[in-house]
């Protein structure tokens, strides 16, 4: 037993508003596609760029030449923008002898925190796009799946003799819309939930750093205290 009808006649066949289901779901599955590729290159090279100066930074390099040489890139991005910014607040606050130790703490982490904010809504841009992809293409695969069993058997009962063959092309165009819908959600879904336990994992390893970084500038702080207070008064 052969058949003659093909995706392409099938969908030509189709009503209207079929058409229009399946065109949406269509875009839906590339744009997907295009955000999963994008989102896995992004995520790859926020989790190489946190690997590299993690490196950098506990190897024992000095702060200020490893803040010096971050900041003369264009563009900083990932762990490497919150030491930038927890740094960078570090030493303006410092500036002034007067600043108590514990403030200039607080001014600092905030820096970081605003950076931290910053990154993470970054890393998951695109991936509200994955959860409506995921959530809604099967109820818009299945509501042309709905509408056009329904045409189909309406045109079924406009005859008086129903056989399977008339009512097969206007069945199966329907079903295509529902495998569309379900193209189009599994890999989004698959994705989404791919992708947000990875930025969960990175949001993890910033916060570390933010505290362990935020220890040393505190110890720092303390020390430049210290020193500061044992310095011998001068009267004119």
């Amino acid at each position: 037993m052969s058949s003659d009808l093909n995706f392409f006649d099938l969908f030509l066949q189709a009503s209207i508003l079929v058409q229009f289901v399946m065109l949406l779901l269509l875009a839906v599955s590339i744009f997907s596609w295009a955000f999963i590729f994008e989102r896995s290159k992004a995520l790859t090279f926020a989790r190489t760029e946190m690997k590299k100066f993690e490196d950098k930074f506990w190897s024992g390099v000095d702060l200020n030449k490893l803040y010096q040489e971050l900041s003369a890139r264009q563009s900083i991005e990932g762990m490497s923008s919150m030491f930038c910014a927890g740094f960078k607040e570090y030493v303006r606050l410092r500036k002034s002898p007067s600043t108590p130790a514990e403030a200039v703490m607080d001014g600092s982490y905030r820096a970081m925190r605003v950076a931290l904010s910053r990154e993470i809504d970054s890393l998951e841009n695109r991936l509200p796009f994955l959860a409506t992809a995921g959530s809604i293409s099967p109820y818009i695969g299945l509501f042309g799946t709905v509408w056009g069993i329904m045409n189909a058997f309406i045109a079924l009962g406009e005859v008086q003799q129903a056989t399977l063959a008339m009512v097969a092309p206007g069945i199966a165009e329907a079903l295509i819309a529902t495998a569309m819908g379900l193209f189009a959600a599994i890999p989004a879904v698959i994705a989404y939930n791919r992708f947000s336990h990875q930025v969960e994992k990175l949001e993890n390893n910033y916060g570390n750093f933010m505290e362990e970084f935020s220890s040393i500038l505190h110890r720092q702080a303390l020390a430049s205290n210290a020193d500061s207070a044992a310095r011998p008064v001068s009267h004119n």
